[in-house]
């Protein structure tokens, strides 16, 4: 942390609600609150029963069931869930699943300017953030609009319990991946650090019990708590390298999005080590270790999880385009990001090499 402070912060009107069972006890209430009285439920294919569970406890209230989400919202999907959020006369959206699900419900709030409540189901962190995402003709494109962030949003760790311990694994280091980003971010604060270490701290600590035990209430609890955490730093910060490279590789290449971010955050993080030495440190700190980047290459690897993008389908002859598309936007980022050093974190991530790029 820099002796002298220096820092802007802004919080978000939004509510939270944390408790086991929640997914079906809380949301009408939420609703209700908002004084919304004809809400679409949006979900992928794979979240329907949970989608449908939400939508029976809504009661007269549900205006119709859409399980249209796609990963990385294609511009076609949300066309169809704006057609269908006005085909039923709705006054609001219920997101319910993973990030595909927010993204969908986040896509049909841009464009209509409905409230949106999130009922998350994995470790995504899109919820907290006012952040959306759109994929068309084969990039993806991202903006920030309050009207996209959710009014409410109810946590129920009874939803992750199925949620399967690869994807929860992968699920979980994306979210770790929000919070290091944000401690180097330039528009970090003292309580986004605070919020980041105890994110990781809680995420990390979380996942072997998840492995180990998956229907654990506890475990499932912690990590999405870290979750919620790691989320609401992402949603208070600019984006660097990380999710850069991670939009590139999702938006251009198909990537899946959480394994992706599971292989690449080590060899971000070692590339920008040199340049945030307090944020490398910070989150070093929240791992109890001293290599940071190491650290959580081994938690990846120690729970199964993908370690080199080679794993997840990415051809050699790609690293280079994907380079050149990740040099060439601007974005705020500690270490310079030039062609060459994206290249260089590229091959590594792409051979699972040691995570190990020393300063410039």
């Amino acid at each position: 942390m820099k002796h002298h402070l220096d820092f802007s912060y802004e919080s978000r009107p939004m509510r939270v609600v944390f408790r086991s069972g929640a997914a079906t006890n809380a949301t009408a209430g939420e609703a209700a609150a908002l004084g919304l009285r004809r809400l679409l439920v949006v979900c992928g294919s794979h979240g329907a029963r949970t989608a449908r569970a939400v939508a029976d406890s809504l009661g007269p209230a549900c205006a119709g069931l859409h399980d249209g989400a796609r990963m990385h919202v294609p511009v076609e999907v949300a066309d169809r869930g704006v057609e269908a959020a006005r085909a039923a006369g709705a006054d609001g959206c219920v997101a319910v699943g993973g990030g595909s699900s927010i993204g969908l419900g986040k896509a049909i709030a841009l464009r209509t300017g409905l409230p949106l409540i999130a009922v998350p189901s994995t470790y995504s962190g899109s919820e907290m953030t006012p952040v959306w995402g759109l994929t068309e003709h084969g990039a993806k494109r991202t903006g920030r609009d309050p009207v996209v962030l959710p009014r409410s949003v109810v946590y129920d760790p009874d939803l992750t319990l199925s949620l399967p311990v690869p994807l929860s694994v992968t699920s979980g280091i994306n979210a770790i991946a929000h919070a290091v980003e944000a401690l180097y971010a330039p528009d970090t604060s003292p309580l986004i650090a605070l919020m980041a270490q105890e994110g990781v701290r809680a995420m990390a600590g979380a996942l072997p019990e998840v492995a180990a035990d998956p229907e654990s209430p506890e475990a499932r609890s912690r990590a999405l708590y870290g979750a919620w955490l790691c989320g609401s730093c992402l949603g208070a910060t600019t984006m660097g390298l990380h999710h850069k490279l991670c939009h590139v590789l999702g938006g251009t290449f198909g990537l899946p999005h959480a394994e992706t971010h599971t292989v690449v955050l080590p060899y971000a993080l070692a590339y920008n080590a040199p340049a945030a030495p307090d944020a490398a440190a910070a989150v070093a700190r929240a791992l109890d270790t001293d290599d940071a980047p190491r650290a959580l290459r081994e938690l990846a690897g120690r729970l199964g999880a993908p370690r080199s993008l080679a794993e997840l389908g990415l051809k050699e002859s790609d690293l280079a385009e994907a380079a050149a598309q990740t040099a060439g936007q601007a974005y705020a980022n500690p270490r310079e990001v030039t062609a060459d050093g994206v290249l260089a974190v590229l091959r590594a991530a792409y051979e699972g090499a040691a995570p190990e790029f020393p300063a410039a």
